[in-house]
């Protein structure tokens, strides 16, 4: 999936508010709402991050041996 279509937008945006709700809502400590958005955000930069290095390497014909 390429970063940079409108799938992976929605996905993202999806993963956000997934993560702020969960966050949000289950938190009683006064800065829940900084938590939250640190945590859904972190989330959203470590899926693109994640999407980026598979997007990156799909095309490599390379196959490597670890055996």
């Amino acid at each position: 999936m390429d970063i940079k279509s409108s799938k992976y937008a929605v996905i993202a945006v999806i993963t956000f508010v997934i993560l702020f709700l969960m966050n949000y809502l289950g938190n009683t400590e006064t800065d829940k709402l900084e938590r939250a958005l640190m945590t859904a955000l972190a989330g959203v930069i470590g899926l693109t991050i994640g999407m980026w290095f598979i997007n990156r390497n799909k095309h490599d014909d390379t196959h490597h041996d670890f055996d």
